[in-house]
């Protein structure tokens, strides 16, 4: 049984926004990004918005717009990396539907991370030491969800195809 919401958890580079828009489009589902929904809400980057108001609004923002979506059905929802750090997000996610966690090797990480530059928690070092540090500290918000697919090595399509094998056995 497919459910009325899907939800994408991970860290950034795990291709929660490709994936996102791939599993919306083969669902008939609307596709919403946290990320962009806060630089359309702020009106600025998300950088911009590290650096003039903070993590911390940032943080009450995130928690606030997930609020305003929890009603919705039939969306496919990309988190941003550390939306699941709040308690109170990871909660809200769980109701709203079922929870998908992408995962990928540090290594793989950062390749597709090298050229990124709206990345405010990877700004000053961009290395193996600092992404698995963080993966450390957010691993059990990350672990909070119904599944969990690596997606290192794969194609958004075969990642797509497995979570819908996933979906279909659930009947």
């Amino acid at each position: 049984m497919i459910p009325s919401n899907i939800i994408l958890t991970g860290f950034m580079g795990t291709g929660k926004s490709t994936l996102g828009r791939h599993l919306a489009a083969r669902l008939g589902y609307q596709f919403r990004d946290l990320d962009a929904m806060i630089v359309v809400h702020e009106n600025m980057s998300v950088n911009e918005i590290f650096k003039k108001k903070g993590e911390p609004y940032f943080r009450a923002l995130e928690t606030s717009l997930i609020r305003g979506i929890t009603k919705e059905q039939g969306i496919v929802f990309s988190t941003g990396g550390g939306a699941v750090i709040s308690p109170e997000n990871r909660s809200m996610l769980r109701n709203m539907g079922f929870v998908v966690n992408l995962c990928a090797s540090p290594t793989a990480l950062l390749e597709r991370l090298s050229g990124e530059h709206e990345r405010p928690l990877l700004q000053m070092t961009k290395d193996t030491a600092t992404v698995v540090r963080m993966l450390q500290e957010r691993e059990t918000c990350y672990a909070d969800a119904d599944i969990r697919i690596d997606t290192t090595d794969k194609s958004m399509e075969d990642v797509a195809d497995e979570i819908m094998l996933i979906l279909e056995s659930k009947k």
